[in-house]
């Protein structure tokens, strides 16, 4: 019987996987800072209703600091029903400097009180669809541009949690605080001033960009209500957001 020769080759044996490090978790930190778990709670979440001395606040975050430790966001929100997310809606608008200025203001006030602000993309969500989408996120607070939310969305975001629904808008939403802004008045005062200074040719840019027409409409209403019955022209003058557009419209 014939004999086959094999060669088997000396295959070294597979590494053994790097040991992966267990995530640290409070228990951790309490044992290195000799504290209860509950002291790592308090500290960590900033519960300002408990004394608690400020080594010892020092001592829980600097452990938390070396374990590498961070609050778990989700269990936090299911103790409590909502969570330290204030959340705003991106606008359905082209923003300016202006607006993302205050946006900065805000999460930085926001910020000194341990809320942390989230912008929230609204492509294809419209109205209560939308209220819903945001209440699944269980923010404590609902900041919301234009006027888009209706009263029952209002009621869907408290019952989800919110303590706290604003909207920015020319008019009010039945269960939400409204910062009102009235670009009909806008229109209406500008077109005034510039009557009191003696201008009787009177051009209103409006731009071409979609969705500014929520703007640029009542404002250039105002300024047409505050002229009517004087001597003096308003004019409309489209403007696209381009060089060539503005160069055409100084000329």
């Amino acid at each position: 019987m014939p004999y086959v020769m094999v060669q088997i080759t000396n295959t070294p044996a597979p590494a053994s996987p790097a040991p992966t490090r267990s995530v640290p978790t409070s228990a951790d930190v309490a044992r290195l800072a000799g504290v209860s778990r509950a002291t790592v709670s308090y500290v960590l979440n900033n519960a300002g209703a408990v004394r608690i001395s400020e080594p010892t606040r020092r001592r829980v975050r600097e452990a938390a600091k070396e374990l590498g430790y961070v609050p778990h966001a989700a269990a936090r929100t299911l103790r409590a029903g909502h969570s330290r997310t204030v959340l705003m809606p991106a606008p359905a608008f082209p923003v300016g400097p202006l607006y993302s200025q205050f946006i900065t203001d805000l999460q930085s006030s926001l910020a000194r009180l341990d809320y942390t602000v989230v912008q929230y993309g609204t492509v294809g969500l419209h109205d209560d669809e939308a209220a819903r989408a945001w209440a699944e996120l269980r923010p404590v607070a609902v900041l919301v541009p234009g006027s888009g939310l209706s009263p029952r969305g209002v009621e869907v975001l408290k019952r989800s949690g919110a303590r706290a629904v604003v909207t920015l808008g020319p008019e009010p939403v039945d269960g939400a605080h409204t910062l009102l802004m009235d670009h009909d008045v806008v229109g209406h005062s500008a077109g005034a001033h510039l009557f009191d200074r003696g201008c009787r040719r009177i051009g209103v840019v409006v731009p071409r960009e979609p969705g500014l027409e929520a703007f640029s409409a009542p404002r250039l209403a105002g300024v047409r209500a505050a002229l009517r019955d004087t001597d003096a022209t308003v004019t409309e003058l489209p403007l696209a957001h381009d060089e060539g557009a503005a160069a055409r419209l100084a000329a």
